[in-house]
């Protein structure tokens, strides 16, 4: 388990909405670009990175979620530090690409409910109707003037990605939010 101080978050119920903070989890963030990156990086994790913007992939409890040509952060449950070594190993060491242990970067909200992207709208600039209808999506934005990532995994079922030193100001921002639907 992670020995990072998450913030005090507790769940949270709304009519059609549920808040909830998705932590302890590994997060890493990998870089590189030519064919054996992609070769070694499928073969360790089981899985094709993305290469399409802002799309992800996910298999069992893994996601890779493309963040620019060159760039994914890789979360869920099986990613761990043996993963990281693993990937470091076959990858940083040989100068193909990087790997960056990010996990006390960010911190995953999950928003679950028919009201997330009312919520969402309400602090962010970017247009929502077309990004709420597709799964495995991903969008990096501001939202209350805060840089995070979305995950958009399933039908009204999202992961946000905040950075750990404005995550509880988000939080509290979305709290009282969601006090007004």
């Amino acid at each position: 388990m992670l020995s990072i101080n998450y913030p005090k978050i507790e769940n949270k119920s709304y009519p059609n909405l549920e808040l909830s903070l998705i932590e302890p989890m590994h997060k890493l963030n990998l870089r590189g670009k030519n064919r054996e990156f992609f070769t070694k990086v499928g073969k360790q994790l089981s899985i094709m990175l993305p290469v399409e913007s802002n799309t992800s992939a996910t298999i069992k409890n893994i996601s890779a979620l493309w963040l620019s040509p060159d760039e994914w952060l890789i979360y869920g449950k099986d990613v761990d530090k043996n993963l990281e070594l693993s990937l470091n190993k076959e990858i940083s060491n040989l100068n193909i690409g990087s790997i960056t242990d990010v996990s006390d970067q960010w911190v995953i909200i999950n928003m679950k409910g028919e009201n997330v992207f009312e919520i969402l709208s309400k602090g962010s600039p970017f247009n929502f109707n077309e990004f709420k209808k597709s799964k495995n999506v991903v969008a990096q934005t501001l939202l209350n003037h805060i840089d995070v990532i979305i995950h958009n995994q399933d039908t009204n079922n999202i992961n946000l990605l905040v950075r750990k030193s404005f995550s509880e100001h988000l939080w509290l921002w979305i709290n009282d939010s969601s006090s007004f639907l």
